[in-house]
């Protein structure tokens, strides 16, 4: 039996709309973590009912985690299913406490043997980091508002974050941009350079595909061939900024920053780009799965990512 074709993971459908979002943050003040939890809990039990793409999609990376790794405690059971469904749902409780103040510095660990944040202090010129859908990287964001004073820009490929954001300008988070990025024009690329120049941080995931006017390569990814986005890779090369990698785990209830080098520049010749691209791609997704190892829970794409988009490279 023939499967469907899975659907884009930016095409699917919100399962939530602003004002529900709204209502859950504004009751989160008012209530506190402790009486808004069976709601949040309560929402994501309802999406691992009725979500059975999404269950099939967490099946399918613990699997692969499981096997890549040699890890047999690691392969996927339903109660393993629903354990990241709830780790999922822990994780917008952590935003929420985020965004109202209620997670400090002094609760985060900064892993960072490089002493990369000291560097990006001292360098006039901004740099690109580049995260994933794994753990919270609302951590990291809040970074900018609650410690660092920079402005951090996050470049983002679809508008399911804009509302959200909303929410995020009306908790005063000054020092804070999404940036909708749906492909790389010179009015984007400009815009993008002069902050830089600026001394700001562009902020990208590099797991996700774009729905429109971007381009993708396909890698090994926990011993399977998977596509990711050449946009990072290319915006760094381009605009002639070194790139650091940036992941926020939840290790025994603390949250760990980690912070870490990856490219000082991306350079190539023309006839060299695809080669060049496609081998910074290969070595993120080789990092990434490292990571996963890490808190192999805390893996957050929903959606087949095994089997979702075709090899736009060529």
């Amino acid at each position: 039996m023939s499967e469907q074709p899975a659907a884009h993971w930016a095409g699917q459908r919100e399962r939530g709309s602003y004002a529900l979002m709204k209502l859950t943050a504004v009751l989160a003040r008012l209530l506190g973590r402790r009486l808004i939890s069976p709601l949040i809990y309560a929402i994501v039990l309802y999406f691992f009912v009725f979500g059975a793409q999404a269950r099939r999609s967490i099946w399918q990376y613990q699997a692969n985690l499981a096997t890549w790794s040699g890890r047999n405690e690691l392969r996927p059971t339903w109660r393993q299913v629903f354990r990241q469904f709830m780790s999922f749902a822990d994780t917008l409780l952590d935003k929420l406490d985020v965004w109202n103040g209620k997670l400090g510095l002094e609760q985060i660990t900064l892993v960072d043997p490089h002493d990369l944040r000291g560097q990006l202090h001292r360098q006039e010129r901004g740099q690109m980091l580049v995260g994933a859908h794994l753990g919270n990287l609302e951590v990291c964001r809040a970074l900018a508002e609650l410690g660092e004073h920079v402005t951090m820009n996050v470049l983002v490929h679809t508008k399911h974050a804009e509302q959200f954001n909303r929410l995020l300008g009306e908790a005063g988070a000054s020092h804070l941009r999404l940036i909708q990025v749906s492909e790389l024009d010179p009015a984007i690329m400009l815009q993008l350079s002069e902050r830089l120049e600026r001394g700001e941080w562009l902020a990208i995931a590099g797991d996700r595909v774009p729905l429109h006017g971007g381009r993708n390569v396909s890698v090994d990814f926990l011993g399977q061939p998977a596509a990711f986005p050449q946009g990072p890779w290319l915006l760094a090369g381009l605009l002639h900024c070194s790139v650091n990698l940036l992941n926020c785990l939840k290790i025994d209830g603390r949250y760990q920053v980690i912070i870490e080098p990856f490219a000082e520049r991306i350079e190539w010749k023309r006839s060299e780009r695809e080669a060049v691209i496609r081998q910074w791609v290969q070595r993120y997704a080789e990092r990434l799965g490292q990571r996963c190892l890490d808190a192999p829970l805390q893996w957050f794409n929903f959606y087949p990512f095994w089997n979702a988009h075709d090899d736009t490279s060529a």
